[in-house]
């Protein structure tokens, strides 16, 4: 269920790298054209094409994305048939992101140990397995507050390591020239799937029952397994010059994160707008949706304004490969990161959907630029045999502080309403936007990138 929002999160054949730095091993024979013959006139550069297995990874991202999208709205509209309680509706949430916290340097040691494809290929087939179950409970009047949370808690253990496994996969599919752009689709793809389509969908599918808002998304797990085994042959296994003990693993991707120029203000400043970003949505379906609700939104309403999110994301990823072309990808970021604690202060201003709405729409945009070069740029400064264990150690970070600020907007929501839950986040993403701008600059990303070894032979 990640679509990661700021470093949001702070939100997949190899023609690229995986060819010449030796640490991906494929079936599939690399046939890039000959270079052209060198001439007086300047010529345009062509862009790599991102390839066939790149496109197996897009469209198995976004069958498991709309499935992700159903969940991910139909659970919390489920609860609010069930329980008006901001703690409940906490709870929920935080069991969401738990998994990161406890899970997340695991997930990552595994996807350097095994086949990333693999891994992801079991990840879905589990989450499939566990919906099918939670759809028969629906359908048999079981399904209970309790039961929905534990459920919720579960589907999330399989998120950690499908998108450990798709993230460390990007890389070993397409060219390292085309990172942004191939980040930029995966996350548009995960935003358009997620909200535009699954989130509507959860809509409709409610109103035939709750056994359908577990069903399909089900189903869309099933065929994403296809897709990968059909689409994505060869074996994707990080090479090991040594063995080393899995504990071992963990502290070097600790240890790594912890004492990178780039990565530690990344990963520290995208946790803690995760906490706050998590803690503000958390009550937003008690402030915007219901008779009760200061903006009054029907819940089906809800979930068609949420498309517009998806709006926005499409064209962040329409533009992030062209303006970072044109100005410092460093300054578009931080700009991108820097209105989002206004934009959250807009529905507690404004309360209208009108106003939420172009929020959304903002949103949508800003995060999804933001979030497409924050990727990148950790990609190309993390060697690729690091990159499951890094990415569990930051994501341990980034997502393990989301279910701390679910369950404070629970408490601080009972004891003294929606409303200082709300602007507080908006406070503390502000802070937490400001760390990287006086910490990473464009020398602190050209050092670490020469450090990299596999930039060395490439």
């Amino acid at each position: 269920m990640t679509t990661s929002t700021h470093a949001p999160t702070t939100a997949t054949a190899s023609t690229g790298p995986a060819a010449t730095t030796g640490t991906t091993t494929s079936e599939t024979t690399n046939l890039d054209p000959p270079a052209a013959p060198t001439t007086d006139t300047p010529t345009p550069v062509a862009l790599e094409p991102l390839g066939r297995r790149f496109t197996a990874l897009l469209t198995s991202t976004g069958l498991a994305n709309l499935g992700d999208g159903v969940v991910q709205m139909g659970a919390p509209l489920v609860a609010l048939t069930l329980t008006r309680s901001p703690g409940q509706l906490s709870l929920l949430a935080a069991a969401t992101w738990l998994p990161w916290l406890l899970l997340g340097l695991v997930g990552g040691v595994v996807i350097d140990r095994t086949d990333r494809r693999n891994a992801q290929v079991l990840a879905l087939a589990a989450r499939g397995m566990l919906l099918a179950a939670g759809a028969a409970l629906a359908l048999t009047d079981q399904l209970s507050m309790v039961v929905l949370v534990l459920l919720v808690l579960a589907y999330g253990v399989t998120e950690v390591f499908a998108d450990l496994a798709q993230t460390a996969l990007v890389p070993d599919l397409v060219p390292r020239s085309r990172l942004q752009a191939a980040n930029g689709r995966v996350l548009a793809t995960q935003q358009v799937t997620n909200t535009f389509v699954g989130s509507p969908l959860a809509g409709g599918l409610l109103a035939l029952g709750t056994g359908w808002v577990l069903g399909v998304p089900a189903a869309m797990a099933v065929i994403a397994v296809v897709v990968l085994l059909r689409g994505i042959p060869g074996r994707y296994r990080a090479e090991r010059s040594e063995p080393t003990r899995a504990s071992a693993d963990v502290r070097e991707g600790v240890r790594y994160v912890v004492h990178h120029p780039v990565l530690r203000p990344f990963v520290l400043a995208g946790g803690v707008m995760n906490m706050a970003n998590t803690a503000y949505m958390a009550v937003f379906l008690l402030w915007a949706v219901g008779p009760g609700s200061q903006v009054g939104i029907r819940a089906e309403h809800y979930a068609l304004l949420a498309t517009l999110f998806a709006l926005g994301a499409i064209g962040g990823s329409l533009l992030t490969e062209r303006l970072v072309r044109r100005l410092p990808e460093l300054g578009v970021m931080y700009v991108c990161w820097g209105v989002v604690a206004p934009m959250l202060l807009v529905p507690v201003l404004v309360p209208t959907v009108e106003a939420i709405g172009v929020v959304m729409v903002l949103l949508g945009a800003t995060n999804t630029i933001g979030n497409t070069i924050s990727m990148s740029l950790r990609q190309r400064v993390v060697p690729r045999h690091l990159l499951g264990r890094t990415s569990g150690a930051g994501r341990t970070i980034g997502y393990g502080l989301m279910p701390i600020g679910a369950l404070l907007a629970g408490v601080i929501g009972e004891q003294v309403g929606i409303a200082p839950v709300l602007v507080g986040a908006a406070v503390v993403t502000a802070l937490a936007a400001s760390y990287p701008v006086f910490t990473v600059r464009r020398s602190t990303v050209r050092a670490a990138e020469a450090a990299n070894p596999d930039l060395a032979t490439a």
